[in-house]
C-alpha cells in the first residue's frame, strides 16, 4: 500500500510542472508575440535604411533608421533574456522532478527486493501445497489461498510501478536535456545579437560623425523646418479659430448658445458623438501609416547631432517606406486641404472637437468636406532628396496641441 500511495503522490507531483506551465503560458505567448513584432520592425527598418542609403551623403533619416534598429535590437536581446529566465525556471523544476523520481525508483526497487527475498524464504521453508493442505478448516484453506494470490499480485503491481516510474524518469531526463540545449542555443543567440547591437552602434557613431561635418547644412535645415512649423501652426490655429467661430454662429442662429467668443467647439449631437468616441479610443487609435516608426517625438528635445540646438515638434514625425500612404486614424470630415512650404501638402480632419493633421504629403486623395472612415487613404507621403519618407502627424483638441503618441495604439 505504501508503494501505491507513493505512485499516487508521484503522479500529482508530475502534474505540478504542467500547472506551472499553464500559469506561465500567457507570458511565453507574449514573448513569442514580441519576437514576431521585433522581426517585423527590423525588416521594416532595414527597408527604410536601404532607401536612405541610396544617397551617398549621410542624413538624419538614415540616422533615425539606425536608431530604430538599435531600439529593436535591444528589445530582441531583452526578449532572449526573458526566454532564458523561463527556461532556467523550467530546468530547476525538471531537475527536482528527476531527483524525486530517482528516489522513488530506488525505494520501489528496494521494496521489491525485500518481497522477492521473503518469497524465496517462504518457498524454501514450505511447500505451497503442503501449506494449503495443512489448513485445519476450509475457511483457513480459502484464506491461505487468497493470501498467496494477493502476495503474487502485489509483486506484479510492484513491477508495474517500477516500470512506470522508470518510463517517467526517462521522459523527464530527455526533457531536461532538451531544455539545457535550448538554453545553450539562446545564450549563443544572445551573444550574436549583442554583437549585432555593437555593430549598429558603430554605424550610428559613423553617421553622426559624418553629419557633424555638415553642421552648416544641418543648421539651415533646422531653420527651414522652424519656419515651416510656424507657418503650419498659424494655418492650423486660424482654421481651428474659424471653425470654432463658425460652429458658435450656427449654434446662435439655432438658439442653442449665447453670443460671445469661445475657445471651445459648439458641437451638434452627431459631432458630439464622434468627439466622445474619438476620446474614448485614446491609446487605441489606428496608426496614420501601415508601417513605420516614430523618428521624432512630440515636444522639445535636443537635436540628434547639433550640440546646444533644441528643436520643438508639435506632433510626431513617422518615418516609413518610399511610396507609403497616409491614412485616417478615425472617422471624420476633411476640414482643410492646403499647401505649406517645407511641409508640402497638408490635410486637416475634424473629429468633433478633435482635429488630426497630416503633413509632408506628396499628393492628396481627399477633398474638403469629404466624410472619411478609419484607414481611408488621405494621400501619398513625400520622399525628400535624402531618400527619407516621413509624415508629420498632429492631434489637437480645440486650440490645444496634444501628444499624438499617447493617442495611437501600441504597435
Amino acid at each position: 500500500m505504501k508503494a501505491l500511495y507513493r505512485i499516487i503522490f508521484l503522479l500529482c507531483f508530475l502534474s505540478l510542472p504542467l500547472f506551472a506551465q499553464a500559469q506561465k503560458g500567457k507570458s511565453k505567448a507574449q514573448l513569442e508575440k514580441e519576437k514576431k513584432e521585433n522581426l517585423n520592425r527590423i525588416k521594416q527598418a532595414n527597408k527604410i535604411l536601404q532607401q536612405t542609403k541610396k544617397e551617398k551623403a549621410a542624413s538624419i533619416g538614415q540616422l533615425n533608421a539606425i536608431k530604430e534598429k538599435i531600439d529593436v535590437q535591444k528589445g530582441v536581446i531583452t526578449n532572449i533574456s526573458k526566454e532564458i529566465t523561463f527556461i532556467e525556471s523550467d530546468v530547476q523544476t525538471t531537475e527536482g522532478i528527476v531527483q524525486a523520481l530517482q528516489k522513488d525508483l530506488e525505494q520501489l526497487k528496494a521494496e521489491y527486493a525485500t518481497m522477492v527475498y521473503a518469497a524465496s524464504k517462504t518457498a524454501n521453508s514450505y511447500n505451497k501445497l503442503m501449506f494449503l493442505f495443512a489448513s485445519e478448516s476450509f475457511n483457513q484453506f480459502a484464506m491461505r489461498l487468497r493470501y498467496l494470490q494477493q502476495y503474487s499480485e502485489a509483486r506484479q503491481k510492484q513491477v508495474e510501478q517500477i516500470n512506470k516510474v522508470q518510463t517517467a524518469l526517462t521522459g523527464q531526463i530527455n526533457i531536461l536535456e532538451s531544455k539545457r540545449k535550448q538554453k545553450q542555443g539562446l545564450l549563443s543567440k544572445q551573444i550574436a545579437e549583442s554583437k549585432n547591437l555593437q555593430t549598429l552602434k558603430v554605424q550610428q557613431d559613423s553617421v553622426i560623425n559624418r553629419l557633424s561635418k555638415q553642421e552648416t547644412n544641418l543648421k539651415q535645415e533646422v531653420a527651414q523646418r522652424q519656419q515651416a512649423v510656424k507657418k503650419l501652426d498659424k494655418l492650423i490655429a486660424d482654421i481651428v479659430r474659424e471653425e470654432i467661430a463658425r460652429a458658435a454662429r450656427a449654434a446662435r442662429e439655432a438658439g442653442k448658445a449665447s453670443s460671445g467668443s469661445s475657445t471651445k467647439m459648439t458641437l451638434t449631437p452627431e459631432a458630439a458623438l464622434i468627439s466622445s468616441s474619438f476620446a474614448g479610443n485614446k491609446g487605441r487609435l489606428a496608426w496614420p501609416v501601415e508601417r513605420g516608426f516614430i523618428s521624432q517625438k512630440f515636444g522639445r528635445h535636443n537635436h540628434p547631432v547639433l550640440k546646444g540646438v533644441v528643436v520643438e515638434n508639435r506632433g510626431v514625425d513617422i518615418q516609413t517606406a518610399q511610396g507609403a500612404t497616409a491614412r485616417a486614424i478615425f472617422e471624420g470630415t476633411v476640414l482643410t486641404v492646403a499647401s505649406v512650404p517645407g511641409m508640402n501638402n497638408i490635410v486637416m480632419v475634424q473629429h468633433g472637437e478633435y482635429f488630426t493633421v497630416y503633413a509632408k504629403l506628396k499628393s492628396v486623395n481627399v477633398t474638403t468636406g469629404q466624410k472619411i472612415n478609419i484607414k481611408d487613404v488621405i494621400g501619398t507621403i513625400y520622399t525628400d532628396a535624402d531618400g527619407t519618407t516621413e509624415l508629420q502627424f498632429q492631434v489637437w483638441k480645440n486650440s490645444s496641441n496634444m501628444n499624438p503618441e499617447v493617442w495611437l495604439s501600441r504597435k
